[in-house]
């Protein structure tokens, strides 16, 4: 750190009566602004009047009550808690807008048309008919009942959100009593001093205090400016928003280190004020609501085309031609049924059901989803890129082994050789092996977990670093003057560069002071730890286990490159320790100014040892890898570590399964054979290919050209990209995206992981991530879960197939057999076999309890061996669902429910030619007949056409509810498809009809009869034949999955 303060003891009296002093001062200043706060403020006039920018560091302490190495005090803690939690109030929802939404939205507003029109054939175009005026009441009810049920489902799906967001832990590290510790980020208080480091979100709006030189913000949530913002000690602008010496919350850390004063939390820092000048939040449709919506205006224009044309034909034909078939209000109640009959309306209701379905199941895994899109996304997910460290690996490093120029050692057995040894000085390396480990670390221990064993206590840092500070603090060799406790007493840390991806390394200038001669004398040390390949040209000599230091021959440097290979291939990280003595350190220079010149000091340094760190796979990813590579996705490794180490590390987790691995060179080979093909959206490897495994290097990558990257998507399944930058990683997943139609997933955890991860299609961090990848990220493993990954990629398949086949099951009865029967009545002058009432009754109350037992269908044996979907060309309806519904499913139901329809009349002595083509013929005296005779088969057969089609769909949902899957395998009542809804469902629809046809008021209003036997038996023949049918289809398309019937499946 730059200008650091020396930490004095905090017990010192000189320190309290500073701190004595600032809190005089703070009464004063809380005093002001509680006055203050009595009369409301603009927010933009808050926002501007901010100042603590151009107040000097010291000032910033004295407006604060803070001490630059004490922070707060507990009293003074307690009582600036009264200001309240250190969290944004969320915009406040406008009720009336989601009202309205909820009442007219979806199929609602076809609802209330034909709910206007049916009160206007009551009155005043027609009789005033109870039936009609039923008709209106029913209708009106479906629109409350729908409204309704969106606004709880809505509800509930935002109460779930919720409480998977209450599950992140934000955290922040601050000095208080002089010792830093980790509280809740909702704990600060104004006044504290936060130290923040590379990947931290930061926690209130602070004044930068103690910068790296290297120290960079990105602003971009509230700016919508990606690039990095470097950061100061002093204002560069008179502007809030602008300077740089202010770190505003919700930003983020990205390079570097410092130390901040907080000056606001919560609402008021810079972002809880814009956060309330911008009001409420936009609405987003999801990926599926969005094709739900394209498919509910192509419906609605259906159905309105159609009802508009059935009141022309009305109005041009019939009226005149047949006077007396159909009364102006007759004709639009009948007419209705167009717009009803089109009218999926559990579509909606079961996208909003999903929705809340895959909350649940995502909370009940500790995933949290920030968008439910994402969900739908990743069923269409074709290559995840995973970072290895911390993702595909535990994140839970140990130092493994030492290694200097002659000798070799494993972290057990260092106290036992020493121990044996019968001159200790003989392992002199381990002092300054020891010092490198401690004091050029960007970890740091959590000062209320101090009392615990080294391996159990709290770390704040990167997992290389944790391994070193466990590693170092735990070294314990007093023969040598190896002690933890004597280091830090002796050393002071005056200058850091904090590791970054890309340098590769980190350098501390510490200054040590020991006793010679009974005088203190110090000594100043740049030690540098970091990538071998990177540091090795730097070093001219090196130490030897004795702590004898000599030149680095080019003999040394292959045993070390040797080494390195050895330890890599064995799947361990591997870091170089080195350090340079410097006569002299000016502590006066500018930051920027120190950084120049430790940059020109990187020559000449001095090997101490290598340092292999282990970090083993975790237990679920194997498994999980093979789950999703099963389903048809690639896997790629995107890592910054060493070439032979992420190839190790790609094999055990099952990235890597070919002996034969290529490189650069068999890709260029590949690129000068290849024409590139003229559309980017075939470049995919096909079925037929061989699995084909890749290696490349960040350098590597930097030199691809565009016929390059066409052979890499379309060739390899199996490719690892090491070394690599974050510009870089971003790249790699902009040049898959834009080839094969691929949809990409990035999973990562690191800072240097949040440009790849906004980048891709799916954003996945882990749970113990940095808050940058978390905030990049659209999925969060709470639980680091890998396993989650596959179950949600299957969740996004199961969501989209379950919607397909409810689209498909709703079609058949709705948009085909009921529009059939309005179609007999206007064009074939046929009585309306199915009328209005049973129209809309049918569609809200009969299809709607079926349907929903299809959103908890499981997933279907081959769901996740299926290729992933095509977002661009695979929609939620195409070409064979309604191929399907009007040429299948929808074939087999409407002419078993006429044909049920003409059977009763044959029954009662009306032929076919008796019933069809009668137009204004059917009256008193037709066939022998009374009129209230003929009114009252009307009724009769009304009723038989409606339960044949509300039972017939049993044949149907049976049906749907597999692609290729024979039911004998997947039935509803057990086994692993077990879905007693569906049972459910079926049982509440005939007690549905048996409502309507018995209930006496349902006789009365809307002329419901009961029904002869056979006419209750039948229907349920015609289900099972539409089933046996259905089975016959899916046993061709399994025996011959390339024949045109399997073609033709949906």
């Amino acid at each position: 750190m730059a200008d650091k303060t020396p930490s004095p003891e905090p017990g010192s009296r000189k320190n309290y009566g500073v701190q004595i002093a600032y809190r005089t001062l703070s009464v004063r200043a809380d005093e002001k602004q509680t006055t203050s706060s009595k009369s409301p403020r603009d927010p933009a006039d808050a926002v501007s009047s901010i100042d603590v920018h151009l107040l000097s560091v010291e000032e910033v302490y004295t407006r604060y009550s803070s001490h630059p190495t004490v922070g707060l005090e507990l009293a003074a803690v307690r009582r600036k808690e009264r200001d309240g939690k250190n969290t944004i109030s969320p915009p406040p929802t406008v009720y009336w807008k989601k009202g309205l939404n909820y009442i007219f939205g979806g199929f609602n507003f076809l609802m209330w048309i034909a709910f206007i029109l049916t009160i206007l054939s009551y009155k005043p175009l027609g009789p005033p008919l109870p039936f009609v005026l039923g008709v209106a009441v029913l209708l009106i009810l479906v629109i409350i009942v729908s409204a309704t049920f969106y606004a709880l489902v809505d509800w509930n799906a935002s109460r779930i959100m919720k409480s998977i967001k209450s599950l992140i832990a934000h955290e922040a590290t601050v000095i208080r009593d002089g010792k830093p510790q980790i509280i809740q980020a909702a704990d600060i208080v104004v006044g504290d001093i936060a130290v923040l480091s590379a990947g931290d979100r930061v926690p209130a709006d602070m004044r930068v205090v103690q910068a790296s030189s290297d120290l960079r913000f990105d602003r971009s949530l509230l700016t919508g400016e990606s690039e990095m913002v470097p950061g100061s000690l002093d204002a560069t602008s008179d502007n809030a928003l602008e300077t740089r010496n202010l770190a505003l919350t919700s930003t983020f850390v990205v390079q570097g280190t410092c130390h901040g004063v907080v000056f606001a939390t919560g609402d008021r820092t810079v972002m809880g004020r814009l956060v309330k000048m911008s009001g409420e939040t936009k609405f987003k449709l999801t990926t599926i609501q969005k094709e739900v919506w394209f498919f509910t205006k192509i419906i609605s224009c259906l159905a309105l085309f159609f009802f508009c044309l059935s009141i022309l034909l009305y109005g041009v034909w019939l009226r005149t031609t047949y006077p007396g078939y159909d009364t102006a209000s007759t004709a639009i109640v009948n007419s209705i049924g167009c717009l009803t009959a089109f009218v999926p309306q559990g579509l909606p209701i079961c996208v909003a059901l999903s929705l809340t379905v895959v909350a649940r199941r995502m909370a009940k895994r500790q995933v949290l989803v920030k968008n439910l899109a994402t969900i739908e996304t990743l069923g269409c997910m074709s290559v995840l890129c995973s970072d290895k460290t911390g993702t595909l690996t535990a994140g839970k490093m140990m130092v493994e082994n030492i290694a200097f120029l002659d000798d070799v050692f494993s972290v057990e057995e260092i106290n036992e050789r020493v121990a044996k040894a019968s001159d200790p000085t003989v392992f002199a390396a381990f002092k300054a092996l020891h010092q490198i480990a401690r004091l050029c670390n960007g970890a740091k221990f959590d000062a209320t977990t101090n009392h615990l064993p080294v391996q159990d206590r709290t770390i704040k840092g990167d997992p290389t670093d944790t391994a070193l500070l466990r590693f170092s603090e735990a070294l314990s060799i007093p023969e040598l003057g190896v002690e933890t406790s004597a280091l830090q007493k002796s050393s002071e840390k005056k200058f850091e560069i904090p590791f970054n991806s890309r340098n590769k390394w980190m350098l501390s200038v510490v200054t040590e002071t020991s006793i010679v001669e009974e005088k203190n004398v110090e000594s100043t040390w740049m030690l540098v730890k970091g990538a071998p390949d990177v540091l090795f040209p730097s070093c001219s000599s090196v130490v030897q286990s004795d702590g004898t230091v000599v030149a680095l021959t080019s003999r040394a440097r292959q045993a070390f490159a040797t080494l390195q290979e050895d330890w890599s291939s064995r799947g361990q990280r591997v870091l170089v320790l080195c350090r340079k003595p410097i006569q002299e350190f000016k502590t006066g220079l500018a930051p920027n100014d120190v950084e120049d010149l430790m940059y020109s000091e990187m020559c000449d340094l001095t090997l101490v040892g290598l340092v292999g760190i282990c970090d083993p796979p975790r237990p679920d990813v194997l498994p999980s890898i093979a789950v999703i590579r099963r389903a048809g996705v690639r896997v790629f490794m995107v890592t910054g570590d060493f070439k032979l180490t992420a190839i190790a590390i790609a094999r055990q987790v099952g990235i890597i399964t070919q002996h034969a691995v290529d490189t650069i060179q068999d890709v260029r080979a590949a690129a000068s054979e290849k024409v590139a093909p003229k559309d980017y959206y075939l470049i995919k490897p096909s079925d037929d290919d061989p699995i084909r495994s890749l290696v490349l290097t960040g350098e590597d990558v930097a030199s691809l050209t565009s016929f390059d990257w066409n052979v890499i998507v379309g060739s390899y399944t199996e490719i690892v990209f090491a070394r690599t930058t974050p510009d870089q990683k971003m790249r790699i997943v902009e040049e898959i995206k834009a080839r094969g139609d691929n949809t990409v997933a990035v999973t990562g955890d690191g800072v240097n992981d949040a440009p790849a991860l906004k980048a891709a299609d799916i954003g996945v961090a882990m749970g113990s991530g940095s808050d940058v990848a978390k905030e990049a990220a659209a999925l969060i493993l709470l639980k680091n879960d890998f396993a989650s990954i596959p179950v949600a990629i299957e969740m996004g398949r199961l969501v989209f197939d379950n919607l397909k086949k409810v689209t498909l099951y709703l079609m058949p009865a709705g948009s085909y057999s009921e529009f059939i029967a309005v179609l007999t009545n206007v064009l074939m002058g046929m009585q309306l076999p199915m009328n209005s009432y049973q129209q809309v009754c049918y569609c809200i109350t009969n299809d709607v309890i079926m349907s929903i037992s299809l959103m908890y269908e499981q997933p279907e044996w081959d769901l996740m061996q299926r290729k992933p979907r095509n977002a661009r060309t695979d929609r939620l309806t195409d070409w064979r669902l309604f191929f399907h519904v009007y040429l299948f499913y929808g074939l087999m139901l409407w002419p078993c429910a006429m044909g049920m329809w003409f059977l009763y009349m044959r029954q009662q002595g009306l032929g076919f030619y008796d019933v069809i083509l009668t137009f204004s013929s059917w009256g008193d005296g037709w066939k022998g007949f009374s009129i209230d005779q003929l009114t009252e088969f009307v009724y009769v057969g009304e009723s038989i056409y409606y339960v044949t089609v509300a039972i017939g769909q049993y044949g149907t949902l049976l049906s749907v509810r597999n692609r290729r899957v024979s039911i004998l395998q997947s039935n509803p009542l057990w086994g692993p498809r077990r879905n007693l809804l569906v049972l459910v469902g079926m049982t509440g629809t005939v007690l549905i009809c048996i409502v309507n046809l018995y209930g006496a008021g349902f006789q009365r209003v809307f002329y419901m009869r009961p029904i002869p036997g056979m006419f209750w038996g039948l229907p349920f023949a015609f289900a099972l034949g539409i089933l046996l049918v259905d089975e016959t289809r899916k046993a061709i398309v399994r025996k011959y999955p390339k024949s045109f019937i399997a073609w033709l499946a949906w």
